[in-house]
């Protein structure tokens, strides 16, 4: 008997800790229930059953309550989003309920191997439940913040961003818990990861900035597909895509140009379709001095409101700008819907409004020099 008891204390010390605590939990009952144990003890397997059973029908029960009456409550506010919460939660509830009582069955059923391996099985069941339910609530709840019809909370275009953060996180967090319900230490792991990590970091330093670069640009969102842009590197074209690593403009040639998001994210942006609806174009058309300006303020109002792509609200305005050298300096200022039609739109007022002015005989003026001779030389006769 003295050799047997070192073997029991081993035992017990390397007893996995859940398995431990469902065992534990006996001595937290009340004698009314701890003689219903004893007695379930005493028949293992009869006992197991009518446990598994028991907590099935309860589940059930719980499952019914929780749709009934949570159900009536929801069933007074206006919003579908509590109800689709509540659709989400009835099978993690039913789970966790049903599971929580095979897991005291198992420890009922005084199985003579594979117990420890059984319960950790079932309790990653529930937690894996719960994973899924979370991931699905986070995503009702963001697509239910984006499309408020009164006030918008998060912006459409941050959500897939806040979406793809929150599921890592719960990933994380429920692969964490995970590893230690099957006794794992992931310590050991996130130092090694961590190593790893800043060794991939300065291997790929470019693409890692890239990739962050696109983070912050779809969060901030300086212009999206369809947009017409400008960087200060001398690219324009029209948004085709926006990746995490890279954006891609089509120019007026129909290239495709295929720009780094680190690039784009230290680059100055003008983003021609990030305005009003309308985008102004300007004409700059000079007249010779002796010009009669209200004529030449009508025939350019005239150009601007006769072309059919011009908006009409807000109207085209002419302004005399200034006395240059040897012209008076007029803007036609027109608005346009597409920044896409700016230099064929251009193109076609110009040509309009040359044609109105040699029309109406008014002279645009052009590099010349006049030749002024104050005195002959005189002429001497040899």
């Amino acid at each position: 008997m003295a050799e047997a008891q070192p073997t029991t204390e081993t035992s017990t010390a390397t007893e996995p800790l859940l398995s431990q605590q469902l065992l534990d939990f006996r001595e937290l009952l009340p004698d009314s229930l701890a003689t219903t144990w004893q007695l379930i003890e005493q028949y293992p397997i009869l006992g197991s059953l009518l446990i598994a059973l028991a907590f099935y029908f309860l589940a059930l029960i719980g499952r019914a309550l929780l749709t009934q009456v949570l159900g009536r409550l929801t069933d007074m506010t206006r919003t579908t989003l509590d109800d689709r919460v509540l659709e989400v939660l009835r099978k993690p509830i039913f789970v966790t309920i049903f599971f929580a009582g095979l897991c005291l069955a198992t420890v009922a059923a005084n199985l003579p191997a594979g117990r420890d391996f059984l319960l950790n099985l079932l309790v990653s069941i529930i937690v894996a439940n719960w994973m899924v339910a979370a991931l699905k609530m986070v995503t009702l709840v963001l697509n239910s913040l984006s499309n408020a019809q009164r006030f918008t909370i998060i912006d459409a275009r941050t959500v897939p961003l806040i979406d793809l953060t929150s599921n890592l996180v719960i990933i994380m967090f429920g692969s964490y818990v995970l590893l230690m319900i099957w006794g794992i230490n992931p310590v050991g792991w996130l130092a090694s990861a961590g190593i790893a990590g800043l060794a991939i970091g300065f291997a790929a330093k470019d693409t890692l900035s890239n990739l962050f670069s696109g983070f912050f640009i779809v969060a901030d969102a300086p212009y999206k597909l369809g947009d017409y842009i400008n960087l200060d590197t001398g690219e324009r074209g029209k948004v085709c895509a926006i990746g995490l690593r890279s954006t891609r403009l089509l120019t007026r040639d129909d290239v495709e140009i295929t720009i780094p998001n680190g690039v784009i994210a230290a680059a100055k942006i003008i983003n021609e379709s990030g305005g009003p609806q309308t985008m102004r174009i300007r004409i700059v058309v000079g007249v010779a001095y002796g010009s009669d300006v209200d004529q030449v303020s009508e025939l350019l109002m005239l150009a601007g409101t006769e072309h059919t792509e011009v908006c009409n609200s807000p109207e085209p305005r002419v302004r005399l700008r200034g006395f240059g050298a040897s012209s008076l300096d007029f803007n036609l200022m027109c608005w346009i819907n597409k920044p896409e039609d700016r230099g064929r739109i251009a193109h076609e007022l110009h040509v309009k409004i040359y044609k109105l002015f040699n029309e109406h005989e008014v002279e645009i003026p052009y590099a010349k020099q006049d030749l002024y001779i104050k005195q002959w030389p005189s002429l001497k006769n040899d």
